[in-house]
């Protein structure tokens, strides 16, 4: 059986994956450098420039296997073992030690999930684990994900629970209020009995704003991977979704040369 999608035709690259002609050939060499064409057990019926290009398109699609499989001419069993054998070579770099100049941003994204043991009813009035994201303040690149939490979790306990703590160890990192106790650099809040901050606060709190809105923007980016808006993945399955499209996202990003020196 024939498949109707191929990274043979360049056509087909950039809706499915996020990714330029370019940028994924690089994302190849990659998954190749990490092990992507070892193979075990029975041959890979497609070659690795197909697999990584199904990869990417069910993330960004949220079709099921069964649904993506026949648009690669393959099985949704093959699909499946493709899915579970490249979605950790697509993974995001551990966070290197942050240099003197760098700032981090945080924040958390509640994604939808029906893997209930991993997801808590929220304000989102959907069930959904809280992941935490941190960027670079001044590239924008994601440099880590934190463990998927409940998503009643609030930001202050998931920020320490899920890991990311210790990616922003060495490096200022800027935070919502809702991170307060810490030690991240939050908004000024009114004390008790202060009826209004100074001006001079308001300056601080204003100039906080544009730099956390550079998270909110990422997450917003991230989530153009529409398995992040209903995932069906169980187990370490969300986790390991969000570090893949993390790399897709640095790689997409326009200001990504840091990104490849250091993680291709």
């Amino acid at each position: 059986m024939g498949g109707v999608i191929s990274a043979d035709d360049p056509k087909w690259i950039e809706p499915f994956s996020g990714l330029t002609e370019s940028q994924f050939t690089r994302l190849v060499a990659l998954v190749r450098r990490r092990g992507g064409d070892v193979q075990r057990g029975r041959p890979w019926r497609l070659p690795l420039e197909n697999r990584v290009l199904l990869v990417a398109t069910y993330w960004r699609t949220n079709l099921t296997l069964r649904q993506v499989a026949p648009l690669f001419g393959v099985s949704k069993s093959a699909a499946d073992r493709i899915l579970d054998h490249l979605a950790p070579l697509l993974a995001i770099s551990p966070a290197r030690r942050p240099r003197k100049d760098t700032v981090y941003i945080v924040d958390g994204t509640l994604v939808p999930t029906r893997d209930r043991s991993i997801a808590a009813s929220s304000k989102n009035y959907r069930y959904s684990t809280n992941l935490q994201v941190v960027i670079d303040a001044n590239s924008r690149l994601v440099v880590a994900i934190g463990l998927p939490l409940p998503g009643s979790r609030n930001d202050c306990r998931a920020f320490t629970e899920s890991g990311v703590d210790r990616a922003c160890r060495g490096a200022p990192t800027i935070a919502d209020g809702g991170y307060q106790g810490t030690g991240l650099l939050i908004p000024h809040r009114k004390r008790r009995g202060q009826t209004r901050l100074s001006p001079h606060q308001e300056a601080e709190n204003a100039v906080h704003r544009r730099a956390r809105a550079r998270v909110e923007h990422a997450l917003a980016r991230l989530k153009n991977w529409k398995i992040l808006r209903d995932c069906r993945l169980k187990g370490n399955g969300v986790h390991q979704a969000m570090l893949g499209i993390a790399r897709l996202h640095n790689l997409a990003s326009p200001d990504n040369s840091r990104f490849i020196r250091d993680n291709l």
